[in-house]
């Protein structure tokens, strides 16, 4: 979780999706559905198929107990079994047909679905992921997908068909005795009120449930990336309690589930029990009074079994749909939420060839009402300029240039390339036009190769090669294992951070944008290497609008413009000389810098300055 946060919303880290109604997630899954409409319909047909097959089962051991065994009528029986057999039989085929339908279907929905969550994950705005883990976003598009959809497929078919042979049952029941279909419907009340209960109180359990998978996955995926840090300090132990915490309380959340689930099981299965028990004592009475048969009793019974299994499976399949609803409102949270200004409202296309002016209008910028990071900035970069952006930490100097790209909104003011406002032009478009080296440079987990490629997918082979010889990276590269074709393991681990540093530099040369935007970092490396990276970044800036974000004075003597920021204001501009002759805040900063870090030396300063503006 990183510090900022956006206005207005929830600020919960575990983020509890917004609850709707079972209809409502049910209704919208159902929209996945409809491209397979004739699957679905076939599903159920071969479902209806094998139930008919299965109903012919009681009837034949009627016709055998009272014809064939009561009446001694022994050239009966093959026929009759090799008729029972054949039932069961197209009973299991169909049902293997309708198996095979549903898997397809069921797969092609997830396909669907599992696309639809990650487009829109690829495109909320960065403040949604300031907010959320990535185990938890990642357990939404592996697992929740998944339960949302199986409770739909297998429950609309199973609930058909449990419906279908519910009333077809109840027909047979009644047309064949009345009085004792009436004794069956004796524990129908106690199984109604059960469902009843376990749909009520069963939502909330497994939201708790899903939480806590997902607060374990996301433990998981950071103690993952962390691991090194988890070795250095030796803090295995402290992160055994946190994992064992997380997984307790998915444990706890699981049983809490499953403790409903083996009360209201059994207690259903004794509600059909009872009524079996009731059918055979009153039918046994007729029978023994000569009102009935032995056969019609014994098929009444088999009709029965058929009557409670699927009133089971209305149960089971109400297990499904709780658990489905919980999952879905943590899809639909994704769903949802609204894309980066859609392009509906951006209705430009940033005018290429971009010059690269750059304006800032009195722009305002704050995460929160409370908040404010930026306020009253103006600044105006003619194409090619290098401008540098130095300040204290926390002065708004990465969220001005974040600005540039729109991976924020801002709150007053405006921006304009090359005098079009970025707000009306398309993300595409602007994005296309700037290049961005951060100071953590991210490596994706594949090849070199595919990693400067990134900057320009359609690249040939002379154009990544020569990108990477300005970035001064060729050289490494050709001395790797595999040279270009070598892995850089996850996030470049494979690779030094200056190396990482010149494979950034690489993808920025062969995007070629006009403006480009330099978090500049050469914290963690010798001065071999950093003369390396500083000639490549030198290559980069050359006839390109640059904000650097310095962090040694030593990088920014050259620079257009100097912008001091201090509390989100710019305080001091100019070029180095000028502001040296100015006697304001970076003239003292030039005084100390050697060695340290700007940053440090501000907080150094901000004492003393303090101090002095008190007594003007």
């Amino acid at each position: 979780m990183s510090g900022h946060h956006h206005h207005g919303v929830n600020l919960d880290p575990t983020f509890t999706a917004k609850s709707r109604s079972t209809w409502e997630i049910v209704r919208r899954v159902a929209t996945y559905l409809r491209p397979y409409r004739l699957m679905a319909f076939g599903t159920v047909a071969c479902a209806v198929l094998s139930l008919l097959f299965a109903f012919t089962y009681p009837k034949l051991t009627q016709f055998v107990i009272d014809i064939v065994i009561g009446q001694k009528q022994a050239d009966m029986l093959a026929p009759a079994m090799l008729a029972l057999l054949g039932a069961f039989l197209l009973r299991d085929l169909f049902n293997g047909l309708r198996i095979r339908i549903n898997n397809s279907f069921e797969q092609n929905v997830i396909y669907d679905m599992r696309r639809d969550v990650y487009a829109r994950l690829q495109r909320l705005p960065i403040p949604y992921f300031d907010q959320r883990s990535s185990g938890d976003l990642m357990t939404r598009v592996i697992e929740d997908v998944n339960s949302v959809e199986r409770v739909l497929i297998d429950g609309t078919e199973q609930g058909t068909v449990a419906v279908l042979s519910i009333v077809g049952v109840l027909a047979i029941l009644f047309s064949t005795d009345a009085a004792l279909a009436g004794v069956a419907l004796v524990p129908i009340p106690l199984l109604s009120g059960g469902a009843l209960w376990y749909t009520l109180t069963a939502h909330r359990r497994y939201r708790a449930q899903r939480e806590a998978a997902s607060a374990m996955n996301a433990l998981l995926m950071d103690n993952l990336q962390g691991i090194r840090q988890i070795k250095a300090f030796a803090r295995q132990e402290h992160e055994d309690e946190r994992f064992a915490e997380r997984a307790d309380d998915l444990r706890r959340g699981t049983l809490g589930v499953m403790r409903a689930w083996a009360m209201y099981s059994p207690a259903m299965s004794f509600a059909a029990a009872l009524g079996m028990g009731l059918v055979l004592w009153v039918g046994g009475t007729r029978v023994l009074e000569g009102k009935m048969t032995v056969g019609e009793l014994v098929g009444f019974l088999f009709y029965l079994g058929l009557f409670y299994e699927p009133v089971g499976r209305l149960h089971g399949l109400n297990q499904m749909l709780q658990a489905a609803r919980a999952a879905g409102e943590r899809v639909f949270d994704i769903l949802d939420t609204d894309e980066e200004r859609p392009d509906a409202a951006r209705t430009q296309i940033l005018r290429a060839p971009v010059r690269g002016e750059v304006v800032y209008l009195d722009v305002g910028f704050s995460y929160r009402p409370d908040r404010v990071v930026l306020k009253n900035v103006d600044l105006h970069a003619a194409p090619g300029e290098m401008i540098a952006l130095v300040g204290p930490t926390g002065a708004g100097k990465s969220t001005l240039v974040n600005l540039l790209p729109a991976f924020y909104e801002l709150t007053s003011g405006r921006i304009t390339i090359d005098g079009q406002d970025i707000s009306q032009v398309t993300l595409e478009s602007l994005r296309a036009q700037i290049s961005v080296v951060s100071q953590e440079a991210f490596l994706f987990n594949g090849t070199v190769w595919e990693n400067v490629r990134y900057g320009k997918l359609d690249a040939a082979k002379e154009e990544i090669e020569a990108a990477a010889r300005a970035a001064n990276c060729h050289e490494f590269i050709a001395r790797l294992p595999d040279g270009y074709q070598s892995r850089v393991g996850e996030r470049g681990v494979k690779l030094s951070v200056g190396e990482k540093q010149r494979v950034s530099i690489a993808r920025a040369l062969l995007k070629n944008a006009p403006i480009l935007i330099l978090d500049e970092a050469m914290a963690s490396v010798d001065t071999a290497t950093e003369r390396l990276i500083q000639e490549a970044l030198e290559r980069l800036m050359a006839n390109r609008t640059t904000f650097v974000i310095a962090h040694r004075l030593s990088t920014i003597r050259n620079a257009d413009q100097i912008l001091v920021l201090r509390h989100g204001q710019i305080i001091e501009r100019g070029t180095h000389e000028a502001l040296l002759t100015q006697d304001g805040l970076y003239a003292r900063l030039a005084q100390i810098q050697n060695t340290t870090f700007i940053e440090e030396s501000f907080e150094k300063l901000e004492g003393s300055y303090d101090h002095t503006l008190s007594r003007m």
